[in-house]
């Protein structure tokens, strides 16, 4: 069978689906992932096929910071998502037998099945279905607002999602010939699988039947890839270090944040690998290294504790390492996970990147490392999602249509 996985946004974007990628390669299915042109080699390094679709996530996320007002970056937004109609359109055309969608562009996969005849799946990293048991990711406030609230906070995440694809979807009802009211919500899609675990979050009661919480899809490790030397004599040289990046986010802050890092591993008194990251983060100092790209799951094991910004994907390979973490969230889904790290118990009490000081980082970590509960109930997390396999049950599904 021919699948194509279509994604957008950042790296944490595209990685879980170059693992589930290679689980479908392996199970004699052809894979293509429908991602942005800067994930050409992160995709292709990965054994699989790599259709470019529209967009420069570095540069919108460069732009939302820049941006002189809520509307200003809500167009930015939707002229992104805009963009993307036409490359799901072309990638779509370029031939599959399924379609595996992200959450962003589901509304543009949908329609492009629909339009293609091609059956669509959604394959999404976090909480997608408003539920009285918390608010969604992206909502306003991470706060428990009561079953009622968080059913409200929820359904106002999904209809602000909608109106972000609503020009796009437009657009691509136009471009494939489709009914001009034809529906264009993420709540179309279905089934849906979302790659996260149930021991994370688990399963609410409330949401719709064909709606699964399936385990993690980790992604996959460039082909014969090693790690550098310098990393390798640096982990050697003393104690686990602490990881810090920021993963996508804080472009062009690379200066300011180092001189921050720098201050706050000295302040904690530990060593430290830092991640350059879209922000340029740089080492100084003797116990402080600079890296480039390095697969989360061979190093976080190497390490003490993770400073990084609770995206899904870091977030997700932390736990699976077993280790304890200190979360920086700056948008989006980002306060979702990190509260979910503190509520887990393998975290102090997340530090949000407008409050982030060397004075204040530095006591986070100090505080993560002085608590051996937050290491314990990683080591027990890491336990039981190592137990878990989260693509066994879409491989059935697409194993028992693909049969019919």
């Amino acid at each position: 069978m021919r699948i194509l996985i279509i994604t957008a946004g950042s790296r944490g974007d595209v990685a879980p689906f170059t693992g589930l990628g290679r689980r479908l390669l392996d199970a004699g299915h052809q894979v293509a992932v429908a991602a942005h042109p800067s994930f050409a080699a992160l995709v292709g390094g990965c054994g699989l096929d790599h259709r470019p679709v529209p967009g420069d996530p570095q540069g919108l996320i460069r732009d939302w910071a820049r941006a002189a007002s809520w509307d200003e970056a809500q167009a930015l937004t939707r002229a992104y998502a805009e963009g993307l109609a036409d490359g799901v359109a072309e990638a779509v055309a370029g031939g599959a037998d399924l379609l595996l969608t992200a959450f962003g562009p589901a509304p543009l996969s949908r329609m492009a099945g629909e339009a293609s005849g091609v059956p669509v799946i959604g394959t999404y990293l976090a909480p997608s279905f408003a539920t009285g048991r918390f608010p969604l990711p992206n909502a306003r406030s991470t706060d428990d607002l009561g079953p009622e609230g968080n059913l409200a906070a929820g359904r106002d995440v999904l209809k602000r999602a909608e109106g972000v694809f609503a020009g796009a979807a437009t657009r691509l009802r136009a471009l494939l010939g489709l009914p001009a009211d034809a529906p264009s919500a993420p709540a179309d899609v279905r089934p849906v699988f979302h790659g996260f675990s149930p021991l994370v979050v688990p399963r609410p009661e409330d949401w719709p039947s064909w709606a699964e919480v399936s385990g993690y899809w980790w992604p996959a490790r460039p082909d014969g890839w090693q790690p550098p030397a310098e990393l390798v004599d640096f982990l050697q040289a003393g104690p686990p270090p602490v990881f810090i990046g920021f993963g996508s986010m804080a472009a062009g802050q690379g200066e300011r944040l180092s001189e921050l890092v720098a201050a706050a591993v000295k302040r904690a008194s530990v060593r430290a690998v830092v991640q350059a990251g879209w922000a340029g983060l740089n080492g100084c100092g003797a116990d402080v290294l600079a890296i480039g790209d390095v697969p989360h799951d061979w190093l976080f094991p190497r390490t003490a504790a993770v400073v990084h910004h609770a995206g899904a994907g870091t977030t997700a390979a932390g736990l699976r390492a077993g280790v304890p973490a200190v979360p920086v969230p700056v948008m989006a889904d980002q306060p979702f996970w990190a509260s979910r790290l503190y509520a887990l118990g393998v975290a102090p009490r997340p530090v949000p990147f407008q409050e982030l000081t060397a004075e204040a980082l530095g006591d986070a970590i100090t505080a993560c490392l002085s608590q051996p509960s937050h290491r314990r109930r990683a080591a027990e997390l890491a336990r039981g999602i190592a137990a878990e396999d989260g693509t066994a049950s879409l491989l059935s599904r697409i194993g028992s249509a693909n049969d019919g």
